[in-house]
């Protein structure tokens, strides 16, 4: 409630100056001087909080909220790669299981998809995707997500060859 005061003051600032040019002629440097002092004084504030704060103060501490849950504790299962628009795109459907004690938030996940006709294979391209799964310890959930790989003037992979990779993984304690 304390910006009524201010909202109320400004109201009649501006009143009085439409009123009278002699007010105006006050007003306006008075104004201008306050509204300077006011961003100096901000601006030194805000270097004497901020400035000061050297590397050590910016670090996370050593205790983590968020315990790292290793790679090799997520499973993916039944991952189904789809053809979808454009012809670039593949559609990901499949299953992640959390092995690990704590709970999992989110983790990357990289594909390469690589052309094998003949066990001769050719590297088409690589992407990777931020899946958000908030999935408990010990349990597992379904996931969708999208890769585009780069389109080879239309060439379609005869024996295509799909690679995962997890990393970066996220979570937070179980209770």
């Amino acid at each position: 409630m304390i910006w009524i005061f201010p909202a109320l003051a400004g109201l009649l600032i501006v009143y009085f100056a439409m009123r009278s040019s002699r007010f105006r002629r006050f007003a306006e440097p008075v104004l201008s001087v306050l509204v300077a002092l006011g961003l100096l004084s901000a601006f030194v504030i805000w270097l004497r909080d901020g400035g000061s704060q050297d590397a050590a103060d910016t670090q996370p501490p050593l205790t983590q909220s968020r315990p790292v849950i290793q790679p090799e504790e997520i499973v993916l299962d039944g991952l189904q790669f789809t053809r979808n628009r454009p012809d670039t795109s593949y559609r990901v459907t499949g299953t992640v299981l959390n092995n690990s004690p704590a709970n999992l938030t989110n983790f990357n996940l990289t594909v390469t998809l690589e052309d094998c006709p003949d066990n001769a294979c050719k590297t088409i391209g690589e992407d990777t995707a931020l899946i958000l799964a908030r999935v408990p310890a010990g349990a597992s959930q379904t996931f969708e997500t999208f890769f585009t790989f780069p389109n080879r003037f239309g060439i379609e992979p005869t024996a295509p060859k799909w690679s995962t990779r997890v990393s970066n993984v996220q979570g937070i304690a179980a209770p």
